[in-house]
């Protein structure tokens, strides 16, 4: 499924019962049906039984009295958070970080866990489900609430089949679908994205949506990779692999081989990897990106210098980024950006000196502000943008379903019962 994930926008598209569903949601509870019928031009009737759908689903409910207008108080409405939960997760090279969400979007439990990408998927997933699984009965959930399942991996993901595409760093994971294996333990919607995509959904969504329309995120740990939002839509590209900023070649690498199969790339010299075999032929002992990032924190001043300078070299790519796509924010994120602002520095010195008047007049470049959270927040916004959708949510009450976990119905199969 090829999802074009866009932040919620600022009007009510449709009055059907998706469209209302998702007004509801933008309010948090402050919506009631005589707002929604004067921002639609619908008969409050109608919009009345269109409600009345929502709550009989179990997706809404009835919160409280909205302030008087010099009328009869009218009644508010909010998204029924607890009527299922999302299951997120954000792999790394060494690591997963994963989350449970209610339909609000409020974590419920976020752990991390030591991994190794190369044991593959069957090996990294099972882990994952274990983990998902023990979480929901820890936390009085079974797999009957889960919604869906958003995942991030760090390489080239076709979006529309689920799978990775000849990622580098994660051998075995060639054209396996992982939205597939997710779907056959959890009977819901699965969603797989690249972890770099998933972090600037994350970041965008949270705190700077209603700053910009056009916003790139660049993610600099083991390796570098960016997120590109422009016309406050998700860029995916023709098949996924927009972004990879990773490889575009840079003048201090020169011949420097890559692991993509090329040489010159500017991951060679600005990557984690790369900060690590530096430190490490200074006679430093770094065994992880984490590390590296530590020893920055600390002000080494050998691993301060690798990582500047490491910023200049990014510093180059960007430049030319930002005289092609002209973005309004550029944030950087990752072990070696959230570890103080020597990459920053040096990327915010090179960006300014070699982009076009014009295109850095009102440019920012900002560390990210969600850090290792950034793409398991980012995954959970991308599954409820699609399982809470006008589109998705009209449709299921169409055929008499609910969008969202299927406990949501009682022994009589009726739905809504909390």
């Amino acid at each position: 499924m090829n999802t074009s994930w866009r932040p919620q926008g600022n009007s009510i598209d449709s009055a059907s019962a998706g469209g209302l569903l998702e007004h509801i949601r933008r309010r948090q509870g402050a919506a009631t049906r005589a707002e929604m019928a004067r921002l639609t031009g619908v008969a409050r009737s109608t919009i009345a039984q269109r409600i009345d759908q929502l709550i009989d689903a179990g997706l809404v409910v009835e919160s409280g009295d909205a302030p008087s207008t010099g009328g009869r108080r009218g009644t508010t409405l909010s998204l029924r958070a607890s009527a299922g939960v999302v299951l997120a997760a954000d792999l790394g090279v060494t690591h997963c970080r994963w989350s449970i969400a209610d339909l609000a979007g409020t974590p419920l439990m976020a752990q991390t866990r030591d991994i190794d990408i190369a044991d593959g998927p069957l090996v990294v997933l099972d882990q994952l489900i274990q983990d998902f699984d023990a979480s929901l009965t820890q936390l009085g959930f079974t797999a009957d609430d889960v919604s869906g399942v958003g995942v991030g991996v760090p390489g080239p993901v076709e979006v529309d089949t689920g799978r990775a595409v000849n990622p580098p760093i994660m051998p075995g994971w060639n054209e396996f679908s992982v939205t597939d294996y997710l779907r056959r333990h959890y009977d819901a919607p699965a969603y797989l994205d690249n972890d770099v995509n998933i972090m600037a959904i994350g970041e965008y969504a949270m705190h700077f949506a209603d700053e910009v329309d056009d916003f790139l995120l660049i993610k600099v740990g083991s390796g570098i990779g960016s997120g590109i939002i422009a016309g406050r839509q998700l860029q995916r590209g023709g098949k996924g692999a927009a972004g990879d900023l990773g490889h575009v070649p840079v003048g201090r690498a020169a011949d420097v081989p890559c692991r993509c199969g090329n040489s010159g790339c500017v991951e060679t010299v600005a990557g984690g990897a790369a900060i690590l075999r530096q430190l490490r032929e200074l006679g430093h002992e770094a065994a992880t990106v984490r590390d590296a990032a530590t020893m920055v924190s600390a002000g080494h001043s050998d691993a301060n210098r690798l990582v500047r300078q490491a910023g200049r070299d990014l510093g180059e790519v960007v430049a030319t980024t930002v005289n092609i796509l002209n973005p309004s924010l550029i944030v950087l994120s990752g072990a070696l950006a959230d570890a103080g602002d020597e990459l920053y520095a040096g990327v915010r010195e090179v960006v300014y000196r070699r982009s076009t008047v014009l295109a850095t007049r009102h440019l920012r470049i900002v560390h990210g502000r969600l850090g290792a959270d950034a793409g398991i927040v980012g995954a959970t916004e991308l599954v409820l943008s699609e399982v809470l959708s006008q589109k998705a949510v009209d449709a299921a009450l169409a055929a008499g379903t609910s969008p969202v976990g299927r406990s949501t119905q009682d022994t009589n199969g009726v739905p809504g019962v909390p």
